[in-house]
């Protein structure tokens, strides 16, 4: 018994591309709501207008901000991946920045030297250091 054969193959090939195009559509739907709330240059009055101009008319909603907003959308994802980039790297300077333990042990030494700490303090800064 073949159970493929009530379900042609351009059905299937069919079925395929529309699940596609709602996968699609969603993903678009998603990604303009997400660029609304994000924005910081609109009123909460202008959001709330194309949050209900999509929701309730969403092809039209849809097309009309792509049409009237799609030309800074990249701008935008551009520049908020800079700024994720610009803190990345900051705190991967602040992280190397830090002195390794030996370092952190041989001024402790110095200051013991120097008579700065106690020898109690120098043991303490010294577990500080290995831990």
């Amino acid at each position: 018994m073949l159970l493929g054969a009530d379900y042609p193959f351009l059905d299937v090939m069919w079925t395929m591309l529309v699940f596609f195009a709602w996968v699609v559509w969603f993903w678009l739907l998603i990604t303009i709501l997400t660029d609304v709330f994000r924005r910081h240059d609109i009123s909460g009055w202008t959001k709330t207008a194309w949050t209900f101009f999509i929701i309730i008319l969403p092809f039209i909603g849809v097309l009309a901000y792509i049409g009237t907003q799609g030309h800074t959308m990249a701008e935008r994802n551009q520049g908020e991946a800079r700024a994720m980039q610009a803190q990345t790297d900051d705190y991967i300077r602040t992280v190397a920045a830090q002195s390794s333990p030996a370092e952190q042990i041989a001024r402790s030494k110095e200051l013991l030297d120097s008579g700065a700490i106690t020898q109690a303090e120098f043991d303490s800064l010294k577990q500080k250091a290995l831990s």
